[in-house]
């Protein structure tokens, strides 16, 4: 039964192993364009976003998509106009919620469901009882807890009403703590959906490192509905932020080996129009720049290290070795984030162990199986199996180590006095018994004869207990005698 249960843990262990080994594996990423939109020339002349709609109080430009004006009551989203066509994907949202005011209203909203919402709806100028993910970026306390700026996950079935009094938190997946609101750089979150698993990194807006990312939340086991529509929605209350979104770049995921032969090529046609476009750019740039030196002929390049001073050049070694430093600590933040992840999916599927299976992920969106393994109770036995034969194993590590170094000890004097007897440790009080009984016995003996036998010098009983005395004198000296020997024996020792 033991054996048993041992293969079969060895069995749960394979299967975790090759579980994290193939999540490990970086999947193939490729930028969707027509997901997308980014400035410099981010609206038309004619105010559209190319591939998008927006609707509401939604004002788009050339730099940013302003979602929602910091004026009081005010709705409005931006949803693409196509479905997806990929099942994993990763958005990059930058955007920025400012006011002048102490709070904010009413927040932030990313939505990834089956059906386009509404520009005016009552969920962060969205519809309610949407059927797919929203991420909320809250910034006005409704419950009065005062856990607000504050970002969370909810996923719909297209039933439940959104909770605005509790402000989500009795139907939120996970969320976290953040402050996005009035600051000096743009924020940015980073929402991803992999086989499965949600996770949002954040960037909370205090550098203008790009790559300053801490993880918010991740969730394993997330059923989302396949090829669905991206959009933003905000909105205002009595209080009021300007809510500008200024990137939305999407990347859609593929595992290994799984990327589709389409690989979106672009036609000969307008791959000819846009190279012609791009040598016109190139012309006029050259004719520019000639222009600029025929303008400027004094005009050279500058070695900038000459106008530097020892105090600037020293501060920048400073600042280059600060930014060095800075970088490890970011790549280990990044890594550490990456292991919580990982441990954190290896512990939701030992969960499941006690529920008789490990929860495997099956083909894109089909439901995940579950694959018969060891049970709870026999985990257990075979953890306290391994714990018994580490401390069986550590004491008699203990005893050889402390039998080494008597034995050590005992050559060593044996070197120094070849003559010297090794004492044994203790006082042997039974052979003393047996000694004292021996004695008796011949005095018995002793007497017997010397009483048979008439002589005048016969044994009195004064004389035995004297005798007796003497004896019971002699060994108890012998004794202390024989226990001071074995105490400077042991000091050697």
């Amino acid at each position: 039964m033991k054996m048993a249960a041992e293969v079969r843990w060895l069995l749960v262990f394979l299967v975790l192993f090759g579980a994290s080994s193939c999540r490990s594996e970086s999947p193939h990423r490729k930028f969707e364009y027509k997901y997308s939109f980014k400035p410099p020339y981010l609206a038309q002349k004619d105010g559209s976003v190319p591939f998008w709609e927006y609707g509401g109080n939604a004002i788009a430009s050339s730099e940013n998509v302003r979602v929602a004006p910091s004026l009081r009551s005010q709705k409005g989203a931006i949803w693409v106009k196509q479905p997806t066509t990929f099942d994993w994907w990763e958005i990059e949202l930058v955007f920025r919620i400012s006011g002048r005011g102490r709070i904010g209203a009413d927040g932030l909203a990313f939505w990834y469901t089956s059906s386009k919402g509404f520009y005016n709806g009552s969920v962060f100028g969205s519809s309610d009882l949407w059927t797919g993910l929203g991420v909320f970026f809250d910034s006005f306390d409704n419950d009065n807890n005062h856990n607000n700026p504050y970002i969370m996950a909810v996923v719909n079935d297209g039933t439940k009403t959104y909770d605005h009094s509790n402000d989500g938190s009795t139907q939120q997946l996970a969320g976290c703590l953040r402050d996005f609101r009035n600051k000096p750089f743009a924020t940015r979150a980073r929402i991803e959906y992999y086989m499965n698993s949600l996770t949002l990194l954040f960037h909370n807006g205090m550098t203008n490192n790009e790559q300053d990312y801490e993880i918010c939340f991740r969730v394993d086991n997330i059923q989302l509905p396949k090829y669905g529509y991206f959009g933003i929605s905000a909105a205002t209350g009595g209080l009021a932020d300007d809510h500008d979104v200024l990137y939305f770049l999407t990347t859609s995921l593929h595992p290994p080996g799984q990327l589709p032969s389409d690989r979106g090529e672009i036609p000969t046609e307008e791959q000819a129009k846009l190279q012609q476009e791009y040598l016109d750019y190139q012309k006029k740039f050259d004719e520019q720049k000639e222009e600029y030196r025929v303008e400027n002929p004094h005009a050279q390049k500058l070695n900038y290290e000459e106008y530097q001073s020892e105090a600037q050049k020293e501060l920048e070694q400073i600042f280059a070795g600060q930014s060095q430093m800075f970088d490890a600590l970011r790549e280990l933040n990044r890594k550490l984030d990456e292991i919580v992840g990982r441990q954190e999916r290896t512990l939701g599927l030992i969960s499941q162990l006690g529920q008789g299976g490990v929860q495997v992920a099956g083909q894109p969106g089909q439901q995940p199986v579950l694959i018969d393994t060891i049970r709870r109770q026999e985990v257990d036995t075979v953890l306290n199996n391994q714990n018994i034969l580490l401390n069986t194993a550590r004491e008699i590590k203990s005893f050889v180590g402390e039998v080494h170094s008597k034995t050590e000890s005992i050559l060593n004097n044996q070197a120094r006095a070849p003559t010297a007897q090794v004492q044994p440790m203790g006082y042997d009080y039974q052979a003393f018994m047996t000694e004292v009984r021996d004695g008796l016995n011949s005095l018995k003996k002793d007497v017997k004869t010397t009483g048979s036998a008439d002589c005048p010098n016969c044994l009195t009983t004064s004389m035995f207990l004297l005798f007796m005395a003497v004896q019971m004198i002699i060994l108890l000296v012998y004794s202390l005698y024989r226990d001071n020997k074995e105490a400077q024996m042991k000091k050697l020792y």
